[in-house]
């Protein structure tokens, strides 16, 4: 499979003409050309079975997705000052997803766009201006959203927390102050959130919203304990802020059980942003909200977005759906998410770097730690695992703040027979004295 640059040529070019802060994946970085359902290809030809990436939610070139790009991008694509069936088609089937009384729809063309979009609906309907948000959160890469990251804005090259941002712990089972074992454990986290809000508010800064993801990805792919979100978001709402869940990773059915992670953990919030997984590729992005919300932000600002909501993102996003639903790939993500979680709790038992194992459907983490009792974090040991795994046709990423957790959210055509794979792999290279872990 000839192409016209080697990846040694590429890499020159990336150097010269893009920003190094924009970083490439593993120690020996990929040239791939093709993708297809679960599977990315080399310029050699070799296939790689893709664990990482939350993107391509229905498989690499869906042909039904591609399809009804290539159909409408013939057609027409304009904005949405015209009328066209797409987009009302769209919002009807997309805030159908929801439960009351998110019903409204706004159209972006990316995650950080949604959550931007969040903000302004919720400062202007409260009339307040500070947020709350979770500590080791990522909400995008805009200015605003970095300012709400501590992932970013707490990091390398970071400025600090801005005045109108306030960090409540992340709820960390692990980690955190209230761990596993701990029946109260949600209900504690939720009180610290609560506390940050009357913070806030006794500084003269009360807070407009409070932003969660509703599975912390960035933060170690964290499931927060049970009642957590639920309790969160009422403590919001009793300090006149609004909730808004970040559903950019884990949305559309990957959880396994719900179309939405915050649904999972039986809460509703007032705004919910999109991203990612939404056009399975396609950029796009999205805000659904309440009625209320909606007509406070009627304030004579026009809203408008050049490309979002245009008629082939719409038909791309239906497409996505229409997979999701017939292919019944929220039930797959739930019964492979089982057995992969089961194969890597039985390494678990057997490899005592590997300290916790955690997720919801195809949302999951390893976390390896270097001893069990002080969880001192094998941040080294789990790069060179993702990198043997790489050297193995096996494509995995690490995150969390020590970045010693490998995360793995494949798209949602993986199989039961992929999962089993991940598993031998991993634990022949965790038995592998290489990396001095056996």
């Amino acid at each position: 499979m000839a192409t016209g640059l080697t990846a040694d040529e590429i890499l020159a070019l990336r150097d010269r003409h893009l920003g190094r802060s924009l970083s490439v994946s593993y120690r020996h970085p990929l040239h791939i050309v093709r993708g297809e359902r679960q599977f990315l290809y080399d310029a050699d030809g070799r296939a790689y079975l893709d664990c990482v990436n939350n993107v391509c939610h229905v498989g690499h070139g869906h042909p039904r997705v591609v399809e009804a790009a290539c159909r409408q991008m013939s057609e027409l694509n304009t904005n949405t000052r015209y009328l066209h069936e797409n987009i009302v088609e769209y919002a009807r089937r997309l805030s159908g997803l929801f439960p009351d009384p998110l019903e409204v729809c706004y159209f972006v063309c990316s995650g950080s766009e949604a959550n931007e979009l969040a903000l302004r609906l919720a400062r202007t309907a409260t009339g307040r201006h500070d947020v709350v948000v979770l500590d080791e959160a990522y909400h995008g890469n805009t200015g605003g959203m970095v300012d709400l990251s501590p992932y970013k804005f707490a990091g390398p090259g970071g400025a600090g927390r801005p005045e109108h941002v306030h960090v409540a712990p992340v709820p960390d089972p692990l980690r955190g102050p209230y761990r596993y074992g701990d029946p109260s454990a949600g209900q504690r986290y939720a009180l610290a959130v609560a506390d940050e809000l009357r913070a806030a508010e006794s500084r003269g800064r009360p807070a407009a919203a409070f932003f969660a993801e509703s599975v912390p990805g960035c933060a170690g792919q964290i499931v927060p304990p049970d009642g957590f979100l639920p309790s969160a978001f009422e403590a919001a709402r009793s300090a006149g802020a609004l909730s808004v869940a970040d559903e950019v990773q884990v949305g559309f059915g990957r959880v396994g059980t719900h179309w939405w992670g915050f649904e999972a953990q039986g809460a509703i919030a007032d705004i919910v942003t999109l991203g990612k997984p939404i056009g399975n590729g396609h950029p796009m992005g999205a805000v659904v909200t309440t009625r209320a919300i909606a007509e406070a932000f009627e304030n004579g600002m026009e809203y408008f977005n050049t490309f979002g909501g245009n008629p082939v993102s719409c038909a791309v996003g239906l497409a996505v759906l229409d997979v999701i639903e017939e292919e019944e790939l929220m039930e797959n993500a739930h019964s492979v998410g089982e057995v992969l979680l089961a194969g890597l709790r039985e390494l678990s038992r057997i490899y005592p770097i590997i300290g916790d194992v955690r997720g919801l459907g195809l949302f999951i983490g390893v976390e390896l730690v270097l001893d069990p009792e002080t969880l001192e974090p094998a941040t080294e040991q789990a790069a060179a695992v993702v990198n043997t795994m790489r050297e193995r046709g096996i494509l995995l990423s690490t995150d969390g703040p020590y970045r010693n957790v490998i995360k793995i959210k494949p798209p949602l055509v993986f199989q039961a027979a992929d999962a089993d794979r991940v598993v031998s792999e991993l634990g022949e290279v965790l038995a592998g004295s290489a990396l001095g872990v056996s």
